[in-house]
């Protein structure tokens, strides 16, 4: 079962800085991918958030975890 958690995070760098964390964290074969995420109705460049997306075929990973490793960049993690 292929799961795939979405951490939401307020910049770039901010984004960057998780996806490489998760890595050497967890492991992970590959690094997360990043998504710009502009708010709805916002056309301003700078009111955008990022998206990393972890992509974990076996289901390992722990919301708890991932949850927390984005807080410590002023993020969180996406509900599914």
């Amino acid at each position: 079962m292929n799961v795939r958690h979405v951490l939401v995070l307020p910049d770039r760098d901010a984004a960057e800085e998780v996806a490489r964390e998760a890595v050497d964290r967890f492991g992970l074969p590959e690094e997360p991918q990043l998504v710009r995420d502009a708010l709805a109705g916002e056309d301003d460049a700078e009111d955008a958030q990022w998206l990393v997306v972890v992509e974990d075929p076996r289901a390992r990973l722990e919301a708890a975890v991932l949850d927390a490793l984005a807080a410590e960049y002023e993020g969180w993690l996406e509900a599914p």
